[in-house]
């Protein structure tokens, strides 16, 4: 999901008219950037550098900018955009000196963003900056679009507020600026496989291609243009996942003109639909590419502006469906009217030439229900449609191919190769490769491939691999898992599991699970576990857990999240904010609002403090105190001045810590220290331990430094013969357990600082 935002800031003059006939002259320059990359906390989008692209083109068909005065960025960080406005402010400058009157930049942004900035890779760029570099530009005419998450905060700086979807026309000298957001801040936007972009750009260069020239004079206004996305946009995410998107603008302009954005002129071929023809119509380019998308009234005829070259387009009307192909021509005007249109329904149609007498399927294929081959090149497919599209129900042989397999079955002793979709199931020793969606099952010993997603099940004793979502049972290997988009389902491996989007479901891996979005679920392995965006639900390892955040539990040796909800259990844990339970022998985290459990436990905002105190036992004592806001580890080491430093002590405590207002606190910990001689501190021959349970209450002087006090208890217990009569000053109970294991007991005390 995309999220949302479409912003247009215009500074200053208006678009004149027409770019070929304007009296003055005019140059217009464009900065184009498209980043699907956010950062790591961010899902990676798949069109941003795609809308950036369109957007570029119809401003070079029909916009009125030079393809040398275009400045395209994809994938670039903030270094790199900024690098861009220092190109085009060199371009404006040059234009200037060049003769030109009229100097116009217009700039469009897709990709990530917050309510503060641009996220470009993991950095930001702020929306104060962004407005610098665009006010530093030496331009009269200035214009923004931005079509990235919650921008409508930078709408919002400027005072603006939701408003009604129209603009206010103003006439040819306008001054001021106009801010548009696809939705409000706290709306999200989606991209669409279908439309191979986000909804609103997509709507938006519909518009600018000509579906939204409402008054019929070749040229389409930002009024228009926006009023048309609006509508469209808000129609077409109405009932999708993300929501539905109302789009908000602020509005300072004074003059008169309408800003026109694009000429349907400029362009040397065209696209006429003609008053009859009626229905939702999509008009793809040669290559399949969804170029515009306009719901056609019968009774007006729409004007399309498009480049030469060939084309498709699919009309759908009360239930119907029906399609045609055409070719635009350079200094033409090509009609397309209804009866250009044949319908694609499910009924069987008879080709007219080329095919004799063959069933036609609801795509316009050839429709062969029994495909028997070599390899697809001999094939009966090949024999009897030659190079035509074709589907099959039932295929056998040793390499089967064609276009597609729909509700059918694949045998291949080496392979099944299908352009598009496969819907069935296909079965091969070698592989499995479907151009389209899966829509039933792959199974293979090898490699099984779908290029647009999976809907059902591949399994393979090597790689499966999806260029799209996966939903279904999922993806089963020896080897590898790969789904590059999401994964509604499970992934079962030895080796690695990677989906490239969110997973709701199952990573079950003895090798690597790694989810670069969200995952709800489980993730099992005896190897890593890895999530880049939110991980709600299970994951356990035998090595290492990672999540960028985790609302549930992490069970492993190793785990490492950023914010945690719920319980890290393991030998060390790593986390910034936890909510719950860190319970290993190290836990380490800014803060803790919970319990942190461990032998080692390091919390920023915990305890971390430099004790030195004397006690009845030695005079000198030094102790390391650290944990969290109420537990703690104290490692304790001292020495007695007072005996000649005959002996020293070395231990370690476990403790709580009661705040007792804002300067007094009580510390209450149980430790055990051993005491040694100077002159043979590791005999063999001798062993002994002090246990020790203390009290101590404290007074906070200043910040960092306290004073503290209390009694203790302690008890020493001796095997063999340590050197030392007794430990403290203080009269002593003692009682022998043996001949050569004795007890001391006795309260004691002890007094300190603390730093």
């Amino acid at each position: 999901m995309r999220a949302p935002v479409l912003v247009l800031l215009l500074s200053l003059l208006v678009v004149p008219p027409a770019f070929a006939a304007e009296a003055v002259a005019v140059r217009r320059l464009a900065l184009l950037v498209g980043v699907n990359d956010g950062g790591p906390e961010r899902v990676k989008l798949r069109y941003a550098d795609t809308d950036a692209r369109a957007f570029s083109q119809v401003l070079s068909e029909l916009g009125g900018v030079l393809p040398q005065d275009r400045v395209l960025l994809t994938d670039v960080d903030r270094a790199g955009v900024l690098d861009g406005f220092e190109r085009v402010r060199k371009l404006a400058e040059g234009a200037r000196t060049s003769g030109a009157r009229r100097v116009e930049v217009l700039l469009y942004y897709s990709g990530h963003s917050d309510d503060e900035g641009l996220l470009l890779k993991g950095q930001r760029m702020d929306y104060g900056e962004l407005r610098r570099a665009l006010q530093g530009l030496p331009a009269d005419v200035r214009i923004a679009v931005l079509d990235s998450c919650a921008s409508g905060a930078f709408a919002r700086r400027k005072g603006g507020v939701a408003r009604p979807a129209f603009l206010v026309d103003s006439a040819i000298q306008v001054k001021g600026h106009a801010i548009l957001t696809s939705s409000s801040a706290d709306e999200a936007s989606q991209e669409s496989d279908r439309l191979g972009g986000s909804f609103f750009t997509h709507h938006l260069v519909s518009g600018l291609r000509g579906a939204a020239d409402v008054t019929h004079d070749g040229r389409v206004t930002l009024t228009e243009a926006y009023q048309f996305a609006f509508h469209e946009t808000l129609a077409r995410t109405e009932r999708t996942q993300g929501g539905a998107q109302h789009p908000n603008y602020d509005i300072e302009l004074a003059g008169t003109g309408d800003l026109v954005m694009t000429d349907l002129r400029a362009t040397t071929a065209g696209l006429l639909l003609t008053e009859p023809l009626e229905g939702r119509l999509y008009v793809r380019d040669a290559v399949g590419t969804l170029v515009v998308e306009v719901q056609k009234v019968s009774g007006r005829s729409t004007e399309l502006g498009l480049a030469p070259g060939a084309y498709r387009a699919r009309r759908e009307l009360g239930g119907s469906v029906s399609e045609t192909a055409f070719t635009l021509k350079e200094g033409v005007r090509t009609p397309l009217s209804p009866g250009d249109f044949m319908s694609v329904g499910s009924e069987a149609t008879v080709m007219r030439g080329g095919a004799g007498g063959m069933s036609m399927s609801s795509g316009g294929r050839v429709l062969l229900p029994v495909n028997l081959s070599l390899i697809p090149a001999v094939s009966t497919n090949q024999l009897r449609a030659g190079d035509a599209q074709v589907e099959n129900r039932f295929a056998l042989g040793a390499i089967n191919g064609g276009t597609a397999l729909r509700s059918g079955l694949a045998l291949g002793l080496l392979g099944n190769v299908y352009g598009a979709e496969v819907e069935g199931a296909a079965l091969a020793l070698g592989f499995n490769v479907a151009g389209g969606e899966v829509h039933g099952a792959q199974l293979s010993l090898v490699t099984n491939v779908a290029q647009q997603g999976v809907a059902g099940v591949q399994a393979a004793l090597g790689l499966n691999l999806s260029n799209g979502d996966v939903d279904g049972v999922g993806q089963l290997s020896l080897g590898a898992n790969i789904a590059r988009g999401g994964m509604q389902g499970m992934q079962a491996t030895l080796g690695l599991n990677v989906a490239t989007q969110d997973v709701t479901g199952l990573q079950l891996a003895l090798g690597v699970n790694h989810a670069n979005g969200a995952l709800h679920g489980v993730q099992f392995t005896l190897g890593v576990n890895s999530v880049a965006g939110n991980m709600t639900g299970l994951q356990g390892a035998l090595a290492l857990n990672r999540a960028h955040s985790l609302s549930g539990m992490q069970l492993g040796l190793i785990n490492v999240g950023g914010d945690v909800t719920g319980m890290q259990l393991g030998l060390i844990n790593v986390a910034s904010v936890v909510n719950g339970v860190q319970l290993g022998l190290v836990n380490v985290s800014q803060e803790v609002n919970g319990v942190p459990l461990g032998l080692l436990t390091f919390e920023k905002k915990g305890q971390f403090h430099l004790e030195v105190f004397g006690s009845d036992l030695q005079l000198t004592n030094v102790a390391l105190k650290f944990g969290g806001k109420h537990l703690y580890t104290t490692f304790i080491a001292g020495i007695g001045p007072d005996d000649r430093f005959q002996r020293f002590s070395l231990g370690l405590g476990l403790g709580g810590h009661i705040p007792l207002g804002s300067r007094f606190w009580v510390d209450v910990d149980a430790a055990g220290s051993n005491v040694l001689s100077t002159d043979n501190p590791f005999s063999d021959n001798t062993g002994n331990l002090l246990a020790q349970v203390r009290a101590m209450v404290g007074f906070q002087v200043m910040s960092r430094f306290a004073v503290f006090g209390g009694p203790t208890y302690n008890a020493w217990f001796t095997w063999g013969d340590p050197g030392f009569a007794k430990l403290s000053t203080l009269p002593v109970r003692s009682h022998d357990l043996s001949t050569t294991r004795r007890v001391q007991h006795w309260p004691g005390f002890q007094l300190g600082v603390r730093i």
